[in-house]
């Protein structure tokens, strides 16, 4: 039995932030020189736009955002920043399902996975989620936590397996990330750097053995030998600290290159793919994916759209490259692939269904 992807809903909060931080971002700087890196980075990121549920303050006022959570001197404990991670949660979680469109198919939901690394609460999304849609209250609950960037993939594969071993089963997969929540006050520029890169958002998918949509056929994981210190994802006392190394694209790089590269293609040449679903983890991620693998320009065309209109966010990224092919409806073959700490590579193949 071959679970599909039916259908993807996507959701992102309303408040655009990625220029607002960085007229922002550019205070925390100590210094002309590291201001200087800033701007060229930013220039050169790939990203116009990012969202957030917090709305940005006044900067000539002092303000960071206009509800007044961050404040200059006095940044938020993790406490707080959870007290704002469960209602915002749920409010985009809930938006993301309801672009599925679900209706009364809602019904005949058996599962739900829910992903995400940026938030705790319980009773969890899960509940919250079943809830909320008005699902049986039998439906089997699955999260998978604090597995960074690459969640999604990990959340699909406990999809699928649900699917081949029930095909009745129709599972609702959720990503749902607050990366704002998470801001620190620091003058370090590789941190500062990593912020301009997160962003808020939601994804919501139906997975069943329905051939409708994207057929997945297989998947595989690689941890990245002596990469396990590239990224962190830690609770501090003022929210969870992220450390994402520079050295990330490169090491990304060396390991598609070598024997790495070639199991993940699962022996195939690269032009046997006419889907690349690469997470958009930044351009400099998406360049070491494009250039060691020697894929044409427009392959990663809609990572790229995605990292330019939303940034990255974190493990829903990948799922709102995929709804793009969906909604695009050309290719055949895909591969998809997602990085995460570790490092680890997450990937799958699929295909457009019949």
């Amino acid at each position: 039995m071959t679970p599909h992807i039916n259908r993807i809903g996507t959701a992102v909060p309303e408040q655009d932030v990625h220029r607002p931080f960085l007229a922002f971002a550019r205070t925390l700087l100590a210094d002309d020189r590291a201001r200087m890196v800033f701007d060229r980075m930013a220039e050169r990121a790939g990203i116009a736009h990012r969202y957030s549920h917090l709305r940005p303050g006044r900067l000539e006022a002092g303000e960071v955002d206009a509800d007044g959570f961050y404040r200059r001197g006095a940044f938020p404990t993790t406490a707080a920043r959870m007290r704002l991670y469960e209602p915002f949660a749920r409010s985009l979680a809930l938006q993301a399902a309801d672009a599925l469109d679900l209706g009364a198919d809602r019904r005949r939901i058996t599962h739900v996975v829910v992903a995400s690394c940026t938030g705790f609460t319980a009773p969890g999304l899960d509940l919250q989620l079943t809830e909320a849609l008005d699902l049986p209250l039998s439906v089997g609950r699955s999260l998978i936590g604090f597995m960074g960037c690459s969640a999604a993939v990990p959340a699909l594969r406990l999809a699928c397996d649900t699917v081949r071993a029930d095909p009745r089963a129709r599972v609702l997969v959720v990503n749902c990330e607050l990366s704002t929540l998470h801001l620190q006050e620091t003058s370090d520029l590789e941190t500062v750097l990593s912020f301009m890169l997160f962003a808020d958002g939601a994804s919501a998918a139906l997975v069943s053995a329905d051939p409708v949509g994207l057929a997945i056929e297989d998947f595989q994981s690689a941890i990245i030998p002596d990469s396990e210190r590239l990224i962190t994802w830690r609770i501090g006392d003022q929210g969870f600290d992220m450390h994402l190394s520079g050295k990330v694209p490169g090491r990304i790089a060396e390991a598609l290159r070598g024997e790495g590269g070639a199991d993940m293609l699962r022996g195939r040449a690269a032009d046997a793919y006419d889907l690349w679903a690469v997470h958009a983890g930044g351009r400099t991620v998406l360049d070491a994916v494009e250039i060691s693998l020697s894929l044409p320009p427009a392959a990663l065309r809609h990572s790229r759209a995605v990292l330019h209109d939303y940034g990255n966010m974190s493990s829903a990224t990948v799922m709102f490259v995929l709804a793009r092919m969906l909604a695009e409806r050309e290719g055949t073959r895909g591969l998809a692939m997602a990085f995460g700490p570790g490092m680890v590579a997450e990937s799958f193949c699929f295909r457009r269904a019949a």
